[in-house]
């Protein structure tokens, strides 16, 4: 389904509140989806000077290359030379990039903008860039005739919705009462699915079933036009302790595929602090060995297919299990698990990662309860 908006050459996640095991650490050999991270590093990774005399200013990469390697065999530590070339955990390198090992040759600070429009720089992403100017990441897509799957490029300019009037404010004026805003169209494509397009619009499923007409068991076909209502004001400026624009938006589409499909409160806590513990609630490209997505799903584990563990609805039933499972009988989720309402937070989401540090996943239940009582 959607595929997270990418500078190109860098995918990149703004890590604003980074959880608490940042850096993935070396796992036992298990079959199933998990990646359980390491100690954490401070949120808000600022760029610094790394005094290492032995270290050259700068390096190519080459085929097989990661980070973290590169930092190592230069002495260096990966949160360091991360911070120096403004990417994240999340980032991806690529052979004939050429990264950063000093300060001493920090790049220049991006040209300015016309009024109203940002330019793009390494490391950028949608979602950072809208939380950055306080609009939501769908304004800026909408803004640019963009999609989810869309690649963003270094030197591009994109329009900000609303900046060019936030540079130079007029007198305030009483403004006329809004409109209902009108349902729009959308045409589905192929592999489409209608949780998939409501969660895109930030509208229920079920919003998007009755503006067509439709029931939970209905087809949809590529080439059909679906009425998607106008979404519901959203409080403005929400903020969750502990989580950016893109891990809310995240962890309310974990709490949304719950609520559908009837999960109890308990469960969505456990997807929530299982997907916090395993990606940060992030749609990661990346992870240990081929874990991929919010949960750390492999394809080499029956999980399903790199893109079909990226699509973040599908992901996210596959974690919960049961009668909707997508996979079937292949995986096993938490509804799938005899007596998961009865163990441990942790146990329970032992139970479908078979994690290699289980009792990681304890530090994440009270917090989850919370993000689950501010946006369920």
């Amino acid at each position: 389904m959607t595929a997270p908006v990418a500078v190109f050459g860098t995918i990149a996640l703004a890590l604003t509140a980074a959880p608490a095991h940042a850096a993935p650490p070396e796992r036992a050999n298990q079959s199933p989806a998990t990646l359980s991270k390491a100690p954490a590093q401070p949120a808000g990774i600022r760029a610094f000077e790394v005094a290492m005399t032995s270290a050259p200013t700068s390096y190519t990469v080459v085929s097989g290359d990661t980070i973290s390697a590169i930092a190592s065999r230069h002495g260096l530590r990966t949160v360091d030379v991360l911070a120096l070339n403004g990417l994240s955990w999340s980032s991806v390198i690529y052979p004939g990039q050429v990264l950063l090992l000093s300060a001493a040759a920090a790049p220049a600070p991006a040209p300015a903008a016309p009024a109203g429009g940002y330019t793009v720089v390494a490391g950028d992403t949608i979602s950072g860039i809208a939380s950055r100017h306080g609009v939501t990441t769908h304004a800026v897509l909408a803004a640019n005739g963009l999609a989810m799957s869309s690649i963003i490029y270094p030197g591009q300019t994109l329009v900000i919705p609303g900046a060019a009037a936030a540079a130079s404010p007029a007198p305030p004026a009483p403004a006329p009462a809004p409109a209902p805003a009108p349902a729009a169209g959308y045409v589905v494509q192929a592999g489409d699915t209608i949780s998939g397009i409501a969660s895109r619009h930030g509208v229920s499923t079920q919003a998007v079933l009755a503006a067509n007409g439709l029931v939970a068991a209905s087809i949809i076909y590529p080439g059909q036009t679906l009425s998607i209502p106008a979404a519901s004001a959203a409080p403005a400026g929400v903020s969750v302790p502990g989580l950016d624009a893109e891990q809310i938006e995240n962890a309310r589409l974990i709490i949304q595929v719950g609520r559908e499909l009837g999960v109890p409160d308990r469960g969505i806590a456990i997807a929530l602090g299982t997907a916090m513990q395993e990606s940060w609630i992030r749609n990661l490209d990346w992870g240990d060995r081929d874990s991929l997505g919010l949960f750390q799903q492999r394809p080499s584990a029956g999980w399903g297919t790199p893109e079909e563990i990226r699509d973040r609805v599908r992901s996210i039933k596959v974690f919960y299990g049961g009668a909707s499972d997508p996979n079937g009988d292949r995986t096993r989720g938490l509804l799938d698990v005899a007596g998961w309402q009865d163990l441990s937070f942790a146990d329970a989401a032992q139970a479908v990662q078979i994690s290699a540090y289980p009792d990681r996943y304890t530090a994440w239940e009270q917090p989850a309860y919370a993000w689950l009582a501010a946006l369920g």
